[in-house]
């Protein structure tokens, strides 16, 4: 199926129905706090504030004036977009009624229901929804830390650190080498780092076509992997080597200052080094006092949190199944919460929860490949009850249509997420 604004928008919507006109459940405005402007914060946001009418007041709270999607950054770095196109503004939404605060949560009362801002103000909430993303376990690479992140950028969260890795990737030496680190499992977009290997390969081949392509990692295997494996061996022969587990890629430690890598006692020297290191959900999760381990768990029903009713969580951060940490996982989590906020808030119609997610990934050139699933909830989990996945040996045609979904898929959320 190939997507377009209207298609995807039209089919992501279906599966909660949001079309009943909700019952008014009592005189007063309820307060709805979301955290976090990203696919999860600002579908939710949009939704909740569209159906919730003067019934409900919403509030986004994001520090950032412009969204750069991680999604789709790679392309930049291939080349194959321009980076003021990753960029999004929260204008629209504030047309439609959210009230977007540009400001940092630093802490959640959950007892008096408010959140409280780095600028000293104090929000109180009927419901919240989090929706923070992700952030990096601390000591998960030795050597490396944020201070570190200009010498061995993370870019897994696009913005700047996604122009330095560009910048960098444009500076290498001829013939010099780019290494990536691998997270391990679970984190942000299974197919990203490699993805990412792709394209960096793909810009070297233009302009440094001597240039090698070091993967350290440390999982048996990965999202995709034969697609990928296929598609370099076709495209980049002899550019890129991957390291794993049996070779030590899980003993690894890097020097930012001599950009090194060590793997199990054998040192690399490399050139551009890109360090994604192990995850965890964004901080403000974990002092709400929200997560078991480095995830919040939730109910697959509604995305309430497990430990508190009134709390949501969304996307990257949540603990919900056999959903992939990504955007278009969370713009459906999104619309589910929305449904389920509106119900307990004004009395609407609740409908049964139905998610859905694919994620592509492009080779090279108009080579695109995907991995989707559709999903149900269980007392236990989000459980996957049919998937797909594009298959090795398919038609130049085929994964050029496979790419052009992709772009409408991006024109599609984007919409769905910013108006």
């Amino acid at each position: 199926m190939r997507f377009n604004r209207r298609g995807f928008i039209g089919a992501a919507s279906a599966g909660i129905g949001l079309l009943a006109a909700p019952m008014v459940r009592a005189q007063g405005v309820a307060n709805v706090v979301v955290i976090g402007g990203g696919a999860g914060g600002a579908t939710a946001a949009r939704y909740i504030a569209k159906d919730g009418g003067d019934r409900v007041r919403v509030t986004l709270i994001e520090p950032s004036r412009a969204y750069y999607t991680c999604f789709f950054s790679n392309l930049y770095l291939g080349g194959l977009r321009e980076f003021d196109s990753l960029g999004h503004s929260y204008g629209t939404l504030a047309s439609m009624g959210v009230n977007v605060v540009h400001d940092w949560a630093v802490g959640v009362d959950r007892d008096a229901k408010t959140v409280s801002l780095a600028g000293g103000a104090s929000l109180p909430y009927d419901r919240l929804v989090i929706s923070p993303g992700i952030d990096f376990k601390e000591g998960a690479i030795p050597g490396w830390d944020l201070s570190a992140q200009n010498a061995m950028p993370h870019a897994y969260r696009a913005g700047s650190q996604t122009e330095l890795l560009k910048a960098q990737v444009m500076a290498m030496r001829e013939g010099g080498t780019f290494a990536i680190i691998a997270p391990p499992n679970p984190y942000r977009c299974p197919p990203g780092p490699y993805e990412r290997v792709s394209m960096v390969a793909h810009t070297l081949r233009e302009i440094n076509p001597t240039a090698k392509i070091l993967i350290v990692d440390p999982k048996e295997s990965y999202s995709k992997q034969a697609l990928f494996e296929d598609g370099w061996q076709a495209h980049y022969p002899g550019m890129i080597e991957r390291i794993g587990p049996d070779f030590g890629a899980n003993i690894v430690s890097v020097d930012p200052a001599a950009m090194t890598i060590d793997i199990d006692g054998q040192v690399e020297q490399v050139d551009v080094c890109n360090v994604i290191p192990a995850q965890m959900a964004g901080r403000i999760v974990h002092e709400a006092g929200l997560t078991e381990g480095d995830w919040a768990p939730v109910n697959p029903a509604d995305m309430s949190s497990r430990v508190d009713p009134n709390v949501f969580i969304l996307g990257d951060a949540a603990n919900q199944g056999d959903m992939p940490k990504s955007a278009f996982a969370a713009n459906s989590q999104a619309k589910v919460c929305a449904n389920a906020v509106l119900g307990a808030l004004t009395g609407s119609r609740v409908f049964p929860a139905r998610y859905s997610n694919t994620c592509w990934s492009l080779i090279d050139t108009e080579d695109g490949v995907k991995v989707g699933a559709t999903y149900e909830p269980t007392e236990e989990k989000i459980a996957s009850v049919d998937s797909f996945v594009s298959e090795q040996g398919e038609s130049p045609e085929v994964r050029a249509e496979t790419y052009r979904e992709s772009l409408g898929w991006y024109d599609a959320i984007t919409e769905d997420m910013f108006g």
